[in-house]
Formats: structure tokens, C-alpha cells, sequence
């Protein structure tokens, strides 16, 4: 099979293969016996920049538009654990998402928000214990029950070490903070997806399909066995995995590669693991159009992009779906480029019809051939990583990293010799290169961070540390090391720390003294 787009080979599947049925092992035509019919997808719109009262303001909007789900975007200070006066976050504050630093910002961040009646999802790894014990805190203030709270949260530290670079810790204690989590979520919050293990990242590095399923896989092996050996049962917490996949620019390679992806993790579930729950076999995942396919030049042209995405993501079966901003390209998505983004999805929801057919996609030659193939190459990939010593030694030896950079590699040539086209980029450009970029930025049109976030966000801290009760904080960070060092479940000492105003900086320094850091190898 030729993932290139060339035809598939129709030899692969007969209209005599076993299709399945919709709600049933193995989940190839989706989880749910009536799909869309019952309830749609929840539509996110993936969201966060400067300060946390600004983000607030930005998910009360798209809550009044009609927005299902919120999904925070953190800065990348807050994401390795950084405060936003450590030097090396200076020029990230509140940039490329919502800068957090203390419950006062998580409180802000929510304010209004009802924490028991929102689903909300978290998009952090290396400091997601952190972010998890503050949303925590603030549910506690709201008076709200624990039991209540729905969401995920990301909490997905492997494909950082191999598609993205916000990891903190060696992968072994990284490993750690994510069970810890899976320990707590099984007890404490019965709603919520205690990882969200992502090959969106893995694509957006560069990847193929079928390398982005079997990436994925390998490092949900790997977390699916360390839930194992903390004690985890495996009927229980495979019901709190959930995935997060990326919808890029082949149609049906796309909606193939999400039913191979479902049918495939079933059987992993059930052959290697001996899941006898259905919950437990059944993968959901939350989709988002591809952000890396989005072009400067002429960015209209993305609307449709994310169109055809959105609907592939659809088809292919998604739980939940974040539509990218026509100008993300160029800058964070407008108040506009966001409704039109959302408006998206409740087209296709509302207007299209695919909703009514619980399978619309399902018995067509090239759609069974493709998920049949993708399946395949998928498992050769994932036999080779066992071959290896498995995803943490293939990390450590960095060989799923190169086969993802040699994967970007050529298909960046494809692009320069014209044998891949982008529409306004290689083909169809305008006369004037550029010139649709420049109109829009001349326009005023592209959103625009106000420069003094980072001093605003600095002076609160300050603020922060000298009126809370020192002594009480330093003992609530003594605790977190302690905990670090002797195993237990690190969540209740983070909550408590948080709680006594130690920021997401500290705490992160609290554990970077018993786990050390991760530098990569060269």
C-alpha cells in the first residue's frame, strides 16, 4: 500500500470480510452502537494566551457560541515548570498559551465557570501532576465534589521525548508521575481521563499514518504496563486511557487510519493484556485538524483545509474535535477565526447528514482496504520497537525519534519538488508572493499579545510570595521531596503544596531535586 495517495490494493479485502458491527469488539465501525445518532462529538476549541482573566474571557465567549468542552492551552514556562521570572521563560510569558502559575491563576482561570457542570481538557505533561492538583484545588474552593469533575488531561510525558521537548525529568521517574496520576483518578475522580496519550504531537513532527498509530501504541504499551506493575487493574484503569490523534490532509487515509487505530488497540487490549471489559478495549480519542499543514499564504484557503479535516475525524469516528483557526499560521486564532473554526463542526454536525448513519464510510473497497493495510504496518512497527527492548529503550537509543525525522525529511522534499502539492504554497501561488500574508497583517486583522503580560504576570508573583505563610509553604514542598523520594502518590502532597500558594515553578524544583533532569543524548 502507498500512503503517498496512490490507489490501494483492492486484493486486500473482499466484501465477504467480516465488517462488525458498531459497539462491538473490535470497535473497527466505533464504540458506540448508535454513534452520533444518540449525542455528537463534544466540540472543543482548543484555547489560552497572556493571562488567566484573559483566557477566561475567551471560554466564556466560546462557551456562549456553543462550545461543549473547553481545552486550556498552557505557555511553555508553565509547561516544563518554570515560573515566569525564571530567566529562561523570559519572552514565553503567556505566548503560545495561559500562563499559570499559582492557584490564585488556576482560580482566575475558572472563574465563573462551574468546574461540575464543564468537561475540560488539559493539554500538559511534564508538570500535568501540578495542573491536575490545582484544578483539584480550585474544585475544592467551588465546593465542588471530586466525584463530579469531568475531563482529561494529557498527562502523556513519552511522545515528549520524541515528537515535542517539554519533558522535565528522566523517562523512568516521568513514567512514575504518570501512574501516580492513574493511581488517583481510578480512586478519586470516576469521570476523568487520567491520560490522553497523543499521536497528534508525532504527526505534527513529521510522521506517517501508520508510524503515528504504531508510535502511539508503543508508548500506550508502555504506560498500560507500568499502571500494571504499580498494581493497577487493568479492567479498571483501560477505562480512563483515552487518545488524541491528528486529522491531516489525506481524506481517506485519515478515516482508514482512525478504524485501523480502534480495531488494533482492541486486540492489544484483549491479546496482550487480557481486558475482558469492553471499556477497557475501546479506544477514544479526541481529534484536531492539523496544525501543520495550515499555510501563510493565502490563509482563507485553510478554512477549507479544516473543513475537510474536521469531516475525515467525523467519519473516522471521533469522540471529541478541536477545529484550527484559518490565521493560525500566522498568529493565535482571533475571536473570529475561533467562531468560524467552531462553526465548523456544527456545519458538518447539523447540516451535512453524516451524523444520521452510524457508519456512513463503512464496506467501501479503497476505505477497508487502506484501514487493513494501515493496521498491518502499524503492527510491523510496533514489533520492531519490541525487537528493540521496548518503547523506553527505543526512547533512550532515540530510534523512534529518527524514524520520525526521516519520515519529515521526505516528505519536505516531496513538498520542494513539487511532487506533493500545497495549494497558495508549490502550486496555485499568487503573482505577488507573500502578498495575501501582508494584506491580512496590513489589515490589523491578526491577534496581538499585549507586551506587558510578562511584566503583569511577574509582579503577582512577587505579590504571591510575600503574603502567603512561608513556613507553611516550605513545609508543604519539604513533603512533595519527601514523597518524590520514598514512592508515595505524589498528587495529595502537590495538592497541598499548591494550596499553601507554592507556585508551579517550585513545586516542579521540589521533585527536579530527586529526579534529577533528562538531558538528551547527542
Amino acid at each position: 500500500m502507498d500512503h503517498a495517495g496512490t490507489p490501494a490494493d483492492l486484493a486486500d479485502w473482499s466484501p465477504e470480510d467480516e465488517l462488525g458491527v458498531p459497539g462491538e469488539f473490535p470497535f473497527t465501525r466505533g464504540i458506540h452502537p448508535t454513534m452520533y445518532r444518540e449525542r455528537v462529538w463534544t466540540m472543543r476549541q482548543y484555547a489560552g494566551f497572556a493571562t488567566a482573566e484573559e483566557s477566561n474571557r475567551r471560554y466564556r465567549y466560546l462557551l456562549a457560541n456553543g462550545v461543549s468542552g473547553l481545552s486550556v492551552a498552557f505557555d511553555l514556562p508553565t509547561q516544563i515548570g518554570f515560573d515566569p521570572d525564571h530567566p529562561l521563560a523570559a519572552g514565553e510569558v503567556g505566548r503560545v498559551g495561559v500562563s499559570i502559575a499559582s492557584i490564585d491563576d488556576m482560580v482566575a482561570l475558572f472563574e465563573g465557570i462551574p468546574l461540575d457542570r464543564v468537561s475540560t481538557s488539559m493539554t500538559i505533561n511534564a508538570t500535568a501532576i501540578i495542573l491536575l492538583s490545582l484544578y483539584v484545588a480550585v474544585a475544592r474552593r467551588q465546593g465542588v465534589a471530586l466525584e463530579k469533575l469531568s475531563g482529561t488531561i494529557q498527562n502523556d510525558i513519552l511522545k515528549e521525548y520524541v515528537a515535542r521537548g517539554t519533558y522535565i525529568y528522566p523517562p523512568r521517574q516521568s513514567l512514575r508521575l504518570v501512574t501516580d496520576i492513574l493511581a488517583f483518578g481510578e480512586q478519586e475522580l470516576p469521570h476523568w481521563n487520567t491520560i490522553s496519550i497523543s499521536g497528534y504531537h508525532i504527526r505534527e513532527a513529521g510522521s506517517t499514518a501508520a508510524q503515528e498509530v504504531a508510535f502511539t501504541f508503543a508508548n500506550a504499551i508502555a504506560y498500560v504496563l507500568a499502571g500494571i506493575d504499580a498494581g493497577l487493574d487493568v479492567n479498571r484503569f483501560g477505562q480512563r486511557l483515552s487518545f488524541f490523534f491528528n486529522a491531516h490532509s489525506n481524506f481517506l487515509e485519515e478515516i482508514a487510519k482512525f478504524r485501523a487505530a480502534r480495531r488494533l488497540w482492541a486486540r492489544i487490549m484483549r491479546d496482550r493484556f487480557g481486558a475482558t471489559n469492553p471499556r477497557a478495549q475501546q479506544l477514544r480519542f479526541h481529534a484536531q485538524t492539523a496544525g501543520s499543514t495550515l499555510t501563510a499564504q493565502q490563509p482563507e484557503n485553510n478554512i477549507v483545509r479544516v473543513a475537510l479535516q474536521a469531516l475525515m475525524a467525523v467519519l473516522g469516528g471521533t469522540q471529541s474535535l478541536h477545529c484550527n483557526g484559518l490565521d493560525e499560521a500566522l498568529a493565535l486564532p482571533t475571536e473570529e477565526s475561533a467562531r468560524i473554526a467552531l462553526r465548523t463542526q456544527q456545519i458538518i454536525a447539523a447540516e451535512s447528514g453524516v451524523a444520521n448513519t452510524v457508519d456512513p464510510v463503512a464496506g467501501s473497497y479503497a476505505l477497508e482496504s487502506l484501514t487493513n493495510g494501515i493496521e498491518r504496518e502499524a503492527r510491523d512497527i510496533l514489533d520492531r520497537i519490541e525487537g528493540a527492548g521496548g518503547t523506553l529503550a527505543a526512547i533512550e537509543r532515540g530510534l523512534i525519534q529518527r524514524e520520525i525525522q526521516e519520515s519529515a525529511y521526505r516528505a519536505q522534499q516531496a513538498i520542494d519538488r513539487g511532487e506533493a502539492i500545497v495549494v497558495g504554497v508549490n502550486r496555485f501561488t499568487e503573482t505577488s508572493p507573500g502578498a495575501r500574508v501582508a494584506t491580512r497583517t496590513s489589515e490589523g486583522s491578526l491577534f496581538r499579545l499585549d507586551p506587558e503580560v510578562e511584566r503583569r504576570q511577574i509582579t503577582r508573583l512577587q505579590q504571591l510570595r510575600a503574603s502567603r505563610d512561608a513556613g507553611r509553604c516550605r513545609a508543604a514542598l519539604d513533603a512533595v521531596s519527601r514523597a518524590a523520594a520514598d514512592s508515595s502518590n505524589l498528587v495529595l502532597p502537590i495538592v497541598a503544596a499548591v494550596e499553601a500558594h507554592a507556585t508551579v515553578g517550585e513545586v516542579a524544583d521540589a521533585m527536579r531535586r530527586v529526579f534529577g533532569e533528562f538531558n538528551e543524548a547527542r
